[in-house]
């Protein structure tokens, strides 16, 4: 019996594809065989290309002159499960309860992936071929940054020549409304660590004499912030593209408001940069976030230790005009002049990326939303900005040369990167329509 479209989605999920973990490295590469598999039997030719890291998927049809060339993009990695506890059922066992499908990964990214993927292949078999020159590159790091998909389109320039990208790995602002997003918000991390004395020591016998990492971190913390939500490193505003009248005026229209937001976070209220709603604060201002801070003793009950280190991971999401390049330094400056002599400060950088920026209105850009109305039964799409990061997508137009069309599946209530992480087989069943009408419209480009 041939493997359905949803048989499919649900063999990808049981890939434990979690691309950080080495533990998982042979799990990654498995699920890049097995989805190699699936688009060669669909009629594409495929390749596996191995990375220094995890394996590259490229399939394409055959190429023939006068038809535009389209570089479908995903990737097959997912974030870790954990914490595991909180899982109604095992992250890589995938449920289906009311319609929903529940599994590490249904919505980030396999979920929109695959619904491309059986896109393909139902085209393949009704047409024996696609409206236009196809190139789909699939990979498995989006999770850590891509740090080798970079180098491999700068290696492949030529052969990954193309017309326009297509992404589904992006949101919807509601269900049922098709959303076309633009614009995706940069990144750039780093951690942040405070040493103090060379060990650490009792707290009866040397507190008060020595100062303590952990307070001194909490103190650079509570800086970085003024009350209203401004980020108050120097300069980090200089380069933000401010709003357009246009873009605030068609997101104040949008279902996902700032009750809606307040219902979905489960927040007893909502806070940030004074004088934006909470959509234009997520999608369109950078933002400088606390991922994470540990120090001392984190056992059960007490042990009264002053620590010798502290440490906190920070994220800073930022919009157009914004350079990671140009901001970390500024940033660790800005830490540097506010660390006491009491202490010493080490900055590591982590991963980093562009923001990245379209104009909706672009011919790519109304044959998008003309695929996105058919799809979604002539329903008027969604014009928005997503507050995520995509670093790869900013590569694609300096690389490549092209532009992306932004084209998401996920809820709002998806679940991504958290426990019970999830995906409406209605959206799955979408994303199979979107992909042929969304050929079929740039074939007419």
């Amino acid at each position: 019996m041939a493997m359905t479209p949803l048989d499919s989605l649900l063999t990808c999920l049981r890939f434990p594809s979690v691309s950080t973990d080495s533990a998982h490295a042979e799990d990654v590469r498995a699920c890049a065989q097995w989805l190699a598999g699936f688009l060669r039997d669909s009629g594409l030719n495929t390749t596996v290309h191995p990375t220094p890291g995890h394996p590259i998927v490229v399939a394409r049809n055959t190429h023939r002159p006068g038809r535009p060339t389209v570089l479908l993009y995903g990737h097959y990695d997912v974030q870790p499960a954990d914490p595991l506890d909180l899982w109604l059922t095992p992250p890589f066992e995938p449920r289906i309860e009311n319609g929903i499908i529940f599994a590490r990964g249904a919505t980030d990214n396999k979920g929109q992936l695959m619904a491309h993927a059986n896109g393909l292949r139902q085209t393949m078999a009704a047409d024996g071929d696609l409206p236009v020159n196809l190139i789909a590159l699939f990979e498995g790091e989006e999770e850590i940054g891509s740090p080798n998909l970079g180098p491999f389109l700068a290696a492949h320039r030529h052969d990954l020549a193309c017309d326009v990208v297509a992404i589904s790995d992006t949101g919807m602002v509601a269900a049922g409304v098709p959303t076309f997003t633009y614009g995706l918000r940069g990144i750039t991390c780093c951690e942040v660590e405070l040493t103090g004395p060379a060990l650490d020591l009792h707290s009866g016998i040397f507190g008060g004499s020595v100062a303590n990492p952990a307070t001194e971190l909490a103190r650079l913390i509570a800086q970085l912030h003024d009350a209203h939500g401004r980020i108050m490193i120097d300069g980090f505003y200089d380069q933000v593209r401010p709003l357009a009248s246009w873009e605030r005026e068609a997101w104040s229209t949008l279902p996902l408001n700032d009750q809606a937001i307040l219902k979905l976070t489960g927040s007893p209220a909502l806070f940030g940069e004074a004088g934006y709603s909470s959509v234009e604060r997520t999608w369109a201002r950078p933002t400088a976030e606390v991922n994470g801070l540990g120090g001392g003793y984190q056992g059960e009950g007490s042990k009264t230790v002053l620590p010798s280190r502290a440490f906190a991971k920070f994220s800073f999401r930022l919009v157009p005009d914004q350079n990671p390049a140009v901001l970390l330094p500024q940033i660790e400056a800005w830490l540097q002049a506010r660390t006491p002599a009491t202490v010493t400060l080490t900055v590591r950088s982590g991963h980093s990326g562009q923001p990245y920026a379209m104009d909706p209105h672009s011919r790519h850009g109304q044959a998008a939303q003309a695929a996105l109305r058919t799809t979604f039964d002539g329903r008027e799409p969604a014009l928005i900005r997503e507050g995520g990061s995509i670093p790869i997508v900013q590569s694609f137009k300096d690389i490549l040369g092209a532009d992306t069309l932004l084209l998401g599946l996920a809820l709002p209530d998806c679940q991504a990167h958290a426990p019970n992480e999830n995906f409406p087989i209605a959206n799955f069943e979408a994303g199979q329509r979107l992909n042929r009408h969304l050929l079929q419209e740039l074939a007419r480009v």
